[in-house]
C-alpha cells in the first residue's frame, strides 16, 4: 500500500504554517500580473497538451511568467509511484494541484493540462487556491473525435482490451459542470481556443468577470 493511502486526516501536530515575507500582491507588481492556474481537463485527446503548449507560447510571448505541468511528465518523476486507480488518480491529482498553487504563489501562471477525469478531485484543487485564482478549462471534444486522433494509440489498445483503467473506455470521465470556459477543440483551432483564454484572463484582470466562450 502507498503511504499516501494512510488516514489523510492524521497530521503532525508539531508544524505550523510559515508566513511568506513577500506576498503574493508584491510579486504581481514586479511581473505586471497574478499568479494563476490555468487547469485544463478532458478527455485523452482532447486537446489538451496542444493548448497547454500553444499558450504557454502565446502567454511567454506577451512576457507573462508562465509554466506548463503536463499529465505525463508528472508521472515521470513527482508521481511515477503512482497508478490509474481511482485512488492513485485522486493523490496524482492532488499532488499536482499542490505543486500549481506553489507555482501561483510564486507569482506565475501554471497551466495544468490533466485528464483529472474526476469532479470531486478538480473541486479539491479549486478548493486549495485563492479565489479568482484556479480558472477550470474544459478541453471538450466527442470520444469518438478524440478516437480518431488516439495520438499515442491507447484508445485502439483499450478497445482491444489490452489497456485497463483508459479513461473514456474503461475509466469514467466526469465533464465539469460549471467549467469557468468550455473549449470545443472539434468546432475552433488550437489558435482561436488560445485566444478565448487569453481573453478570459483579460476579463479577471480588468475585474469583468464576462465568459468570452
Amino acid at each position: 500500500m502507498h503511504p499516501h493511502n494512510s488516514d489523510p486526516t492524521r497530521q503532525t501536530q508539531d508544524i505550523t504554517w510559515c508566513p511568506a515575507v513577500i506576498t503574493a500582491a508584491d510579486r504581481a507588481r514586479l511581473s505586471g500580473h497574478a499568479g494563476r492556474v490555468i487547469w485544463l481537463t478532458g478527455l485523452p485527446g482532447s486537446g489538451k497538451s496542444t493548448i497547454a503548449r500553444a499558450l504557454e507560447s502565446e502567454l511567454y510571448r506577451q512576457r507573462k511568467l508562465v509554466y506548463v505541468l503536463d499529465g505525463d511528465n508528472m508521472r515521470h518523476g513527482l508521481c511515477s509511484d503512482l497508478g490509474f486507480s481511482p485512488e492513485d488518480r485522486k493523490e496524482n491529482i492532488r499532488r499536482v494541484g499542490e505543486v500549481a498553487k506553489l507555482l501561483a504563489d510564486a507569482g506565475l501562471i501554471c497551466i495544468a493540462a490533466f485528464i483529472s477525469p474526476y469532479r470531486a478531485d478538480r473541486q479539491i484543487v479549486r478548493g486549495i487556491m485563492r479565489r479568482e485564482e484556479f480558472i477550470e478549462v474544459y478541453v471538450n471534444a466527442p470520444i469518438e473525435v478524440c478516437e480518431r486522433r488516439d495520438p499515442k494509440g491507447h484508445y485502439a489498445r483499450a478497445r482491444a482490451g489490452k489497456l485497463k483503467d483508459f479513461t473514456g473506455i474503461t475509466a469514467p470521465y466526469e465533464p465539469p459542470e460549471k467549467p469557468d470556459i468550455e473549449l470545443r477543440t472539434d468546432q475552433h483551432t488550437v489558435a482561436e481556443t488560445v485566444k478565448l483564454v487569453v481573453r478570459h484572463l483579460g476579463s479577471i484582470a480588468d475585474g469583468s468577470r464576462q465568459n468570452p466562450v
